[in-house]
């Protein structure tokens, strides 16, 4: 039988009480605190998160450093701060052919907006839990950042606005912070802003810290943050083209209701048993529209492994990984690499140079994972950017 989200909501708070014990991210008291600025530029300490009301109703999203997989957003000269918001809208989306879901999502997809800083960046964020009104992700909002822009327009998704009451937190791993103080639980109508800073580079995970967290994971609420290195990567001025690839898993089943949706099955997380694994939120997301590259050119591909539970050994058919920077730090560098492995919330950035005109296949080598939907295409072109043959795909 289907739960109503009222019941949904109360079973997740008995939960979240039970959590409490384990140190999961639950609500405690926030503290003053002092902040200092390191001799290496790192700053640690921030003001207390707040948690308030407002009349708010506006875009989902807001901020031109947000957006949508495999977008990036480039980067102004030096640091600066920036003031982000990231709203929390359920939204009936699907994640392979026939199958939809509700999703309890950041900003209105799965993944939610790719933030792009630099190291030594502050981020002043605000987020407000709608989980329990209507937010229709339409055009008038596009202007507010890139990733609306990009996302009125889905062809994979096919997003619809949707109502489900719970509470919420968000937990950004690339924010060095109290997490008893900032990832808070958020209630249905709350908002919280708060500050951190960017004092590491690399591809991280942001993701709700509500208990059960798998059970917010698998509903699909994270996104990835990348943090450019103060100083650059060393290849910087050979990279032609950059992309963010994100790799996550759904445990989904027909609903009881019959009514052509899915639910999530938590039997099936508990047992790392994935019905979907796929790249940036749909099993189609890089085969009908593949990634894109000349041949000849150095590629850039910024990848996080969400998990919530598996690994992943990323591969492409065809190419090198000639260089890696793990975890996307520079000192974590690493060259002629097959198969890179990431377990769950790992990242990096992998370079590859596009060897010929033809098609390439980035797969998970863990091919019970492919034959779930871990595959896509990277379309290599001509050296002048034409196609001047086609054939037949490898199938995987």
């Amino acid at each position: 039988m289907r739960r109503s989200p009222r019941v949904l909501w109360l079973v997740t708070l008995l939960l979240a009480g039970a959590g409490l014990a384990t140190g999961l991210h639950i609500v405690l008291a926030a503290h003053d605190r002092t902040t200092g600025v390191r001799g290496d530029g790192k700053v640690f300490g921030s003001a207390p998160a707040r948690v308030f009301t407002e009349d708010y109703d506006g875009p989902p999203v807001v901020g031109d450093e947000l957006t949508r997989v495999p977008a990036l957003a480039p980067l102004q000269p030096g640091n600066r701060t920036h003031h982000i918001r990231i709203d929390i809208v359920p939204q009936d989306i699907e994640v392979a052919p026939g199958v939809r879901y509700t999703a309890w999502t950041f900003g209105g997809s799965v993944p939610g907006p790719v933030l792009h800083v630099r190291e030594g960046d502050r981020v002043d964020f605000t987020m407000k839990n709608r989980s329990a009104s209507t937010v229709t992700i339409a055009q008038p909002w596009a202007s507010a950042s890139p990733f609306l822009a990009d996302l009125v327009q889905d062809t994979h998704h096919g997003p619809a606005s949707a109502v489900m009451p719970m509470p919420h937190s968000m937990d950004f791993h690339a924010g060095p912070v109290a997490p008893d103080d900032k990832w808070r639980i958020v209630m249905p109508g709350q908002s919280i802003e708060f500050t951190w800073q960017a004092n590491y580079p690399g591809v991280f995970l942001y993701h709700c810290g509500m208990a059960p967290v798998l059970q917010h994971l698998a509903m699909g609420q994270y996104g990835v943050v990348v943090v450019s290195p103060r100083n650059g990567y060393p290849t910087d001025a050979e990279v032609a083209r950059s992309y963010v690839v994100v790799q996550s898993e759904f445990y989904l089943k027909p609903d009881e209701a019959d009514d052509g949706m899915s639910v999530l099955d938590f039997d099936a997380a508990m047992a790392k048993r994935p019905s979907q694994v796929v790249f940036n939120g749909n099993m189609q997301a890089l085969k009908t529209t593949p990634l894109v590259a000349n041949a000849g050119e150095r590629v850039r591909l910024y990848f996080n492994n969400v998990g919530p539970s598996d690994g992943t050994s990323l591969h492409i058919v065809g190419a090198i990984f000639d260089r890696v920077y793990y975890e996307g730090n520079p000192a974590n560098a690493m060259s002629g690499m097959q198969t890179v492995q990431f377990g769950a919330s790992g990242g990096g950035v992998l370079e590859f140079i596009a060897p010929e005109e033809g098609m390439y296949t980035l797969v998970d080598h863990e091919f019970a994972d492919a034959q779930r939907g871990a595959v896509g295409y990277i379309e290599v072109r001509s050296p002048s950017g034409a196609i001047t043959h086609t054939s037949a795909m490898m199938a995987h």
